[in-house]
């Protein structure tokens, strides 16, 4: 066992000529000793198929009406009153039949549509509020109290089972939008702060890291850093201080693999072409499509990747013809590339926003927000493909069949990834806290 060296002893040994070479050696084998590994790859409850999670996040809210939801009582009663007020109003866009299941797409999704029979549906979600910010951070925590914080959905995940690669991040957030609750969707909260997400933007910069040096110096500054830090913490330090110290010890590894890992210029043409790579703003959204692929590639437990700009309570027509264009192509290539390299036999992709929007109209075109009946999309490991779960009234308002509350997603997507929600719980200020709270049933009808 290597000899516990106190800070003094340390600066002592230093001044008073000891080797800079084997204080060095003799401080990163006691880091080594001390360093836990919080992060280790850990057992599910139960053996699960999903081993990690990309989530595709439509930031806003997307008309479910305008884009899979398709309603021939709607189209039907254009222009009439609705059950709730304001006028009933069809979508300005055609929808088609797809695939063996005859899924409905609208003809803004046309890539997308050609995954009809891989998709697993969930047309009876709902949720607590219509307003953006405790919608989103709901969608993320499990909560709508966005002034008491709670972890993320990823930071319990990485929390119950740990990461696949030591040298990244287990959880990764690309292109957050920085408004609807912010660094709270992403964030630990009471959870050790190792668990929490890590940022990047979506050409795969992550801030203040550096170039790897392949100097041996910073090896050796970064050990005598860390031994001092664990000597001073001492026993019962609190736990946002060794996530400190363990995010030097991650950033140190990431200089030499994530600037590789993101460059996503290094991809092949012909898939830079399919996932429709461009230069600039235009090209965001694919870019984050490929980096999500080559993070899940590389054991990344969870992903989340965003496209905002959904909230159309104006210009409708016109934004949805440019969001739609946005990401049909992108998701379709993801969902293609994922496949083809096998990775879909253990990941899980979740398609989705916040909530939903009405069938009525808004002004001259826009649609308002609606939290009672909204669809979301799953892909991959451990779900049945080409299955639908639920399903809205006639006008696409309110959830009648298979009704599932965030809580209830939340609960079976940890479900499929092996854990039970009701036993993945943290103790703090007293009680037991869990990503369900007190709530959350599995829905097991979707699972393979």
């Amino acid at each position: 066992m290597t000899p516990f060296v106190s800070r003094r002893q340390l600066l002592q040994s230093a001044s008073g000529g000891f080797g800079m070479l084997a204080l060095a050696g003799l401080i990163g084998q006691q880091a080594k000793a001390e360093v836990a590994k919080p992060l280790a790859p850990k057992s599910p409850h139960f053996p699960a198929k999903a081993k990690k999670l990309i989530f595709v996040h439509m930031n806003g809210s997307m008309s479910h009406h305008d884009t899979f939801d398709y309603k021939p009582q709607l189209i039907k009663d254009h222009g009439k009153p609705g059950p709730g007020g304001g006028t009933l109003t069809k979508s300005k866009f055609e929808y088609k039949q797809h695939g063996q299941t005859g899924s409905w797409f609208t003809e803004l999704l046309p890539n997308l549509a050609k995954h009809a029979d891989k998709l697993t549906w969930l047309r009876g979600l709902h949720t607590d509020t219509p307003a953006h910010p405790q919608a989103v951070v709901q969608l993320h925590t499990g909560s709508a109290n966005a002034a008491l914080t709670r972890p993320s959905m990823g930071a319990w995940l990485l929390y119950g089972l740990g990461s696949e690669n030591q040298d990244l991040p287990g959880y990764i957030t690309i292109n957050p939008p920085p408004n609807f609750g912010g660094a709270v969707n992403f964030g630990s909260a009471f959870l050790p702060a190792h668990f929490q997400g890590t940022r990047i933007d979506d050409r795969g910069n992550l801030p203040n890291l550096k170039a790897a040096s392949g100097s041996s110096l910073q090896r050796k500054q970064l050990d005598l850093i860390q031994a001092m830090n664990r000597d001073l913490a001492g026993p019962g330090a609190p736990d946002q201080l060794d996530g400190i110290i363990e995010s030097y010890e991650l950033g140190f590894k990431m200089q030499g693999k994530v600037p590789e890992l993101l460059d996503v210029s290094r991809e092949p043409q012909t898939v830079k072409d399919a996932y429709g790579i461009k230069d600039g703003p235009a090209g965001s959204f694919a870019r984050q499509c490929v980096m999500a692929r080559r993070l899940c590639e590389a054991g990344v437990r969870f992903v989340e990747i965003c496209q905002p700009g959904w909230d159309h309570h104006n210009n409708l027509h016109k934004g949805l013809i440019d969001r739609c264009g946005s990401i049909d192509q992108p998701v379709a290539a993801l969902l293609t590339d994922l496949e083809s390299r096998g990775l879909l036999k253990d990941t899980l992709v979740l398609f989705g926003s916040e909530f939903g929007r009405l069938p009525t109209s808004q002004g001259v075109d826009g649609r308002d927000h609606n939290i009672t009946g909204y669809p979301m999309f799953l892909v991959g490991a451990g779900v049945k493909p080409g299955f639908t779960y639920g399903k809205t009234d006639e006008y696409g308002i309110k959830a009648v069949e298979g009704r599932m509350h965030t809580n209830d997603l939340h609960a079976t997507l940890l479900a499929l990834m092996g854990l039970d929600h009701e036993k993945l719980t943290y103790r703090y200020a007293g009680r037991d806290f869990r990503l369900t709270d007190v709530k959350g049933e599995v829905v097991r009808e979707i699972m393979a």
